[in-house]
């Protein structure tokens, strides 16, 4: 369970984004998850900064980064595949700058306990990505937000004939995929106790790969935070057999990139039904 919470911190606000439409995806969930936490840890570190303010800059950073993708595709309507890659691309660079390539190391205690205490046996890291599921899942399913995100992943132009102020929308879904980034960067440093400039690398492809072999249409409009939960059980099973059978990354990298394309080829024959 702890092994799956970044992964499972990321997918929830890829779900938003994958799900607002308009061929939304975010590149740049893992550039954002480093770049927030380095920042973060650094004020600790270096500045001598309470945890509380580190963690709060932390995630101002992941929210911050999230609407300025969301402004870009929305306001000037730069394709979300290149914005987001430019955004990753530039994010990691100055993470890089920053840091010199060194990671950032000897964490304070109370910064680590987000994933060395907990409730019983179960981390609050654990508890807190149980909570971000849920919450997630009530925005969706009980909020007005949530029926709007839907409807314009559904279908743009209906939900511009009725009113729905779609660059909203998908600026929102934006800025929450950026604020979960940043949640799961403070997991992430929380269980290797070091903020690293090269955390995150290539978590993109595990993260788009979770949600849609949860089921959620690359179309848009279409799934559900249930089965974002299932794809993020599936993708972590993957990981932790083909590591304990010591199976070359090359062939996990190759394998996962099927799945998403089998899963990419049953969403398009699902949807050309309906």
């Amino acid at each position: 369970l702890l092994q799956l919470t970044v992964l499972g911190a990321l997918s929830v606000g890829q779900t938003f984004v994958i799900l607002s439409g308009g061929g939304g995806i975010d590149l740049s969930v893992g550039s954002v998850l480093a770049f927030s936490a380095v920042i973060g840890a650094g004020l600790i570190m270096y500045q001598g900064l309470p945890v509380a303010v580190g963690v709060i800059v932390t995630l101002a950073i992941g929210l911050g980064i999230g609407l300025i993708n969301g402004l870009i595709v929305t306001k000037i309507r730069i394709s979300p595949l290149i914005c987001t890659l430019a955004i990753m691309t530039a994010v990691r660079g100055g993470v890089m700058i920053y840091t010199g390539g060194a990671d950032i190391i000897g964490l304070p205690r109370s910064y680590t306990a987000l994933v060395t205490k907990g409730i019983g046996p179960i981390s609050y890291a654990i508890v807190l990505v149980i909570l971000m599921f849920i919450v997630a899942d009530i925005v969706l399913k009980k909020t007005k937000y949530g029926r709007q995100l839907y409807a314009v992943g559904g279908n743009e132009h209906a939900a511009l004939v009725s009113g729905i102020n779609v660059k909203r929308i998908r600026m929102i879904a934006y800025a929450i995929s950026g604020f979960c980034s940043a949640i799961a960067g403070l997991i992430l440093t929380a269980r290797l106790y070091t903020a690293g400039p090269r955390a995150g690398v290539g978590m993109e492809l595990s993260v788009v790969s979770a949600v849609v072999i949860g089921g959620t249409s690359l179309s848009g409009g279409i799934g559900k935070k249930f089965g974002t939960v299932l794809g993020v059980i599936i993708l972590s099973i993957i990981d932790n057999v083909t590591n304990l059978l010591a199976v070359p990354p090359a062939y996990v990298q190759t394998f996962k990139g099927i799945i998403i394309l089998l899963a990419a080829i049953i969403d398009r024959f699902r949807t050309a039904d309906k």
